[in-house]
């Protein structure tokens, strides 16, 4: 069985993207790793390339500016990654810049792998997700934030990143997949492991992060799209995202030890800020008690 890891970054540093320890976390269970860096002046690449392993290949790209619109650019960049992996890999395991996979989930997604190599019922993994809110302490338990979402597929030809990079599905051809406006295509059967993602876009400091919001804002529209937008950012506010917060109680990956020990910014969650629609909260206590996500966009399809 042969591994391929991928993943896209840009400036991940000026952001505050853990890139180098999302990169690092996956590395034990693939083959090779294909790093798709756009071209980025806070030394993305540089510090990519110091990770000093054989398995890493990175391609070098320029985001363009005519893709932001919707978000086109991440799917692109995806695709990038994913079209790059070796032809004889067997699954394409996708980990975004501000994921991480922790090392007691490493043997469950590996056995996984291995259980349905030949199964071709199966095109792909589906894993649940750790939203990191505010500080390392809390998640955000409730459907403001998507609660699973593909990480590993088949490589085949026909699997293409779908929308913005939050999921994929089939197509009969490439060009299929670019005439397709809505890139409905065919969802993927997918089951579900227990393992994690572990998610810290929200997990920053406030001042990167508001520069990171506006930044990403201009991806889905085609208005300012200046690179320096973390020079006129002001401080993100939490709570303006935040309903409710849960505290988490489990440990985090290994890799992100130095990254939790050098958090210089502090985050009071107060419950009393929340944002919850009533119409929200009764569905989030319905969860609570029946773990059904009630409406849940699933963009899969899953088997057992």
């Amino acid at each position: 069985m042969k591994v391929s890891g991928y993943s896209y970054m840009r400036n991940s540093f000026a952001y505050g993207y853990p890139v180098i320890q999302s990169i690092t976390s996956v590395l034990p269970i693939v083959d090779e790793f294909i790093a798709v860096v756009g071209k980025s002046d806070d030394g993305t690449r540089e510090a990519i390339e110091a990770i000093g392993s054989p398995k890493i290949r990175i391609i070098d790209t320029e985001w363009d500016p005519a893709m932001t619109k919707g978000g086109k650019i991440f799917a692109q960049q995806a695709n990038i990654g994913l079209k790059a992996i070796s032809p004889d890999a067997d699954w394409a395991f996708h980990i975004q810049s501000d994921e991480v996979i922790h090392e007691q989930d490493l043997a469950e997604i590996r056995q996984a792998m291995e259980d349905h190599l030949d199964d071709k019922k199966v095109d792909g993994f589906l894993f649940p997700f750790y939203h990191f809110i505010g500080d390392y302490k809390h998640i955000g338990p409730t459907r403001k934030w998507h609660s699973k979402e593909i990480r590993i597929t088949r490589n085949d030809p026909r699997v293409f990143s779908y929308r913005d990079s939050q999921g994929f599905r089939l197509y009969e051809s490439e060009a299929a997949y670019l005439e397709d406006e809505k890139k409905n295509g065919v969802k993927l059967k997918v089951k579900k492991l227990q393992a994690r993602i572990y998610h810290y876009s929200y997990c920053r400091n406030p001042y990167l992060l508001g520069g990171k919001i506006k930044k990403f804002g201009s991806y889905y529209s085609q208005g300012n799209t200046s690179p320096e937008f973390n020079q006129e950012a002001e401080p993100f506010d939490f709570h303006g995202v935040i309903d409710i917060l849960a505290p988490f109680e489990g440990t985090h990956p290994v890799v992100m030890a130095e990254v939790i020990a050098q958090q210089n910014w502090e985050f009071k969650y107060d419950p009393s800020r929340g944002r919850f629609k009533p119409r929200h909260r009764v569905l989030h206590e319905i969860e609570k008690i029946t773990g059904w996500r009630i409406g849940e966009y699933k963009n899969y399809k899953l088997i057992s």
